[in-house]
């Protein structure tokens, strides 16, 4: 039995004495405990505890144990943090669920990451499935979030349709959410109470702008907002009908759009993950089996071009996953104006060879470029100031450039050492090289390097020199070893050419000065990427401040200020412009509101405080937005056409990257080298054929 097959066996022995054990300790600790119940509330008390609230005890228990271990409590908190949205007003349902998903994944992962080390224990190895665990991990904890997310929504819906249920009934606003939180779904019923206890509050305001920092989406914010609204301002009828309830079917409507985009998404993106990330645990099967049944494959893995495909197949995947993720997110409006911890980039500025380096690099004050990347940290909503931006961008330069070039030293030392100590290759392509072979291949190999070193690995040696040493060392008394020397001599002039070959070239640091460039401009490019993808956020915030003016319009004595503390209550992306034009308003409200709309480029919050300009002086408000409803059906429809361009868009990107490692691995790794060197083996034998 090989050491593998053993390892294996004391693997799964120990799980089992282990599994085994912990059952027999849990089985005696839950009898004590149920001792200790009884003897307090008799027989009636210990017959209401089920095996579920002993798991749910467990997970309390484990949560606990946790937090308490110094690592994995920065890992928990990590999931804590993302399941806090739904669950931030339910500490002991979070608790619970953050130890469920924490047990899952790291059993999982651990599990499966055991397995695959003993399948192949090496070095390199382990790194990869290190990090392909914290990839799944967050593709694990990313798919938990959106399914609980997505149930959220589904809730609303029928919360929505009984809230108006209640009020057509009772006509207030507190009573329908009481009464509709006691029929709604689990996560639902939370946050409902939570707006409830909100808009009963003493101070309703500053309860629900704490209830906006915490809401999982835009749908419950614009809920609370207009619920409080309607109960501060008082409901009216139009001959549309309720403004309340006309606000609700709105959201509906809303959420209807957003839960048939998740579920179309996740049909046409299904499954791609794992498709991606199935390479990974391909190559090394790939490679054995080349390598068994074409001996001449050994060259090409163990080059340098070997280990560089090699290392671009696995970029590939890691790309192609990472950027899969990116599609099937579903985070709006995830921007918020909390504080933040200190950053690595704030610490770094700290040091005065690091400011004069920022000083050097990063365009002065004034300039047209200044200018466009202050717009760009504006507009993309990153808490980096200008320094830190450009310590960001010098230290990615020197990591790429660092690493790309300890890669090009690390393949040139790996070729010097294959060189070195590989076995002399036969002529055999198919089939399987025998014992025989292998030991007269390393055999040669061994005999060349003693000359190799005696001549001081010299690329000036001479063809004498090494035949001589060749002769004294194997060849005497025996002259018809001619032939086998004249080989031997040439084997091995060739071998010191090629070990002194391995030296940085010139244009691997050219390729190293390019990677460090793209380093360099990696953060400007994500600064693009991540303004575009806000430009969608800016736009649900836009049409939720039309659903807010469309209600506020139709109250009486309405100014333009008090809209403004309204959009102000709702914003977050542009809460710091509003913040300011609201500070600002007493003092000239022309100027505010012209200020504003010079800091936000987005054309349709430009409408919007256009109109807001002709309220304060010439027109009504409610003549000023009189065409409100015809534009937001108007953005609804288009952001309609903007979600199937989209879906259509990421199922096209998102089918390339999905199967774009596997083709990267069969045909860079096994099609395009195997065909290389069959026809490097033709070569060889065409030679052979000529020589007879």
């Amino acid at each position: 039995m090989s050491i593998k097959s053993i390892l294996l066996v004391v693997l799964v022995a120990s799980l089992v004495l282990f599994a085994s054990a912990f059952a027999v300790l849990a089985w005696i600790g839950s009898r004590r405990r149920q001792a200790v119940h009884l003897e307090f509330f008799g027989a009636a008390g210990n017959r209401g505890i089920g095996w579920k609230a002993h798991w749910n005890r467990a997970l309390q228990k484990a949560y606990v144990l946790m937090v308490r271990v110094p690592l994995l409590s920065a890992y928990i908190r990590r999931i804590r943090k993302r399941l806090s949205g739904v669950h931030a007003y339910d500490e002991f349902k979070l608790r619970q669920e953050t130890a469920k998903i924490t047990s899952a994944i790291l059993g999982l992962l651990s599990l499966a990451s055991v397995i695959l080390l003993l399948l192949n224990p090496s070095f390199g190895f382990l790194l990869l499935v290190l990090l392909t665990a914290v990839i799944i991990n967050s593709l694990l904890v990313d798919m938990y979030v959106n399914r609980l997310e997505k149930r959220l929504l589904v809730q609303m819906v029928d919360l929505f349709s009984e809230v108006r249920h209640r009020y057509q009934q009772h006509e207030m606003i507190d009573e329908a959410l009481y009464e509709a939180a006691e029929t709604a779904g689990y996560e639902a019923a939370v946050h409902t109470r939570k707006i409830y206890e909100a808009i009963n509050a003493k101070d309703p305001a500053q309860e629900l702008e704490k209830y906006y920092e915490t809401a999982p989406n835009r749908f419950l914010k614009a809920f609370a907002g207009i619920s409080y609204m309607i109960m501060e301002f008082g409901d009216k009828v139009k001959e549309q009908g309720s403004i309340y309830l006309k606000g609700l079917s709105g959201l509906t409507k809303e959420i209807h759009l957003e839960i048939l985009r998740r579920d179309k998404l996740d049909y046409l993106l299904k499954g791609l993950n794992v498709i991606a990330l199935a390479p990974v645990f391909f190559a090394k099967p790939i490679e054995r089996w080349a390598r068994g049944n074409f001996p001449a494959m050994d060259a090409f893995y163990t080059s340098k071009l070997g280990y560089v495909t090699k290392i671009v197949i696995y970029v590939v995947i890691i790309l192609s996953f990472v950027l899969l993720q990116r599609l099937q997110q579903d985070n709006e409006t995830a921007y918020r104006s909390a504080d933040r911890k200190k950053p690595w980039e704030q610490w770094l500025y700290s040091f005065s060879a690091i400011r004069a380096a920022v000083y050097f690099a990063a365009p002065r004050s004034g300039t047209p470029a200044y200018a466009k990347i202050i717009r760009l940290l504006r507009e993309s909503s990153t808490h980096l100031r200008y320094e830190w931006f450009y310590i960001r961008r010098i230290a990615f330069f020197l990591l790429a450039f660092a690493a790309t070039l300890t890669l090009f030293l690390f393949l040139h030392q790996s070729a010097q050492k294959h060189i070195l100590i590989d076995p002399v290759e036969g002529t055999t392509f198919f089939g399987q090289v025998s014992t025989e072979q292998k030991a007269e291949g390393q055999k040669l190999s061994d005999q060349d390097r003693e000359i190799m070193e005696e001549v001081g690995m010299s690329p000036g040696a001479s063809y004498d020199d090494i035949a001589s040493r060749w002769t004294i060392k194997h060849g005497q008394g025996n002259p018809s070893n001619k032939d086998t020397m004249a080989a031997a001599a040439n084997r091995i002039l060739a071998k010191l050419k090629a070990y002194n070959a391995e030296y940085l070239k010139w244009w691997e640091l050219l390729s190293a000065f390019l990677a460090a460039w793209a380093g360099y401009q990696f953060p400007l490019w994500l600064l693009y990427f991540q303004r575009k993808i806000r430009y969608m956020d800016m736009r649900h915030e836009v049409y939720q401040f039309q659903t807010v003016i469309s209600m506020l319009r139709e109250m009486e004595r309405i100014s333009v200020e008090e809209i403004l503390e309204w959009m102000n209550r709702f914003a977050i992306i542009f809460k710091t412009p509003i913040q300011k034009c609201v500070l600002h308003y007493d003092h000239g409200a022309e100027q505010a509101l012209a200020v504003l709309r010079e800091e936000v480029r987005l054309t349709e919050f430009q409408r919007l405080v256009d109109k807001l300009l002709l309220c304060v002086e010439k027109i009504p408000i409610a003549q000023a937005f009189d065409d409100l409803e015809n534009e937001m059906a108007f953005y609804f429809e288009q952001r309609k056409q903007e979600y199937e361009k989209i879906i259509d868009t990421k199922a096209a990107i998102g089918k390339t990257l999905g199967f774009a490692p596997m083709y990267a691995l069969v045909f860079m790794y096994l099609v395009i080298p195997l065909i290389v060197m069959s026809f490097m083996q033709m070569n060889v034998y065409y030679e052979q054929i000529q020589k007879i």
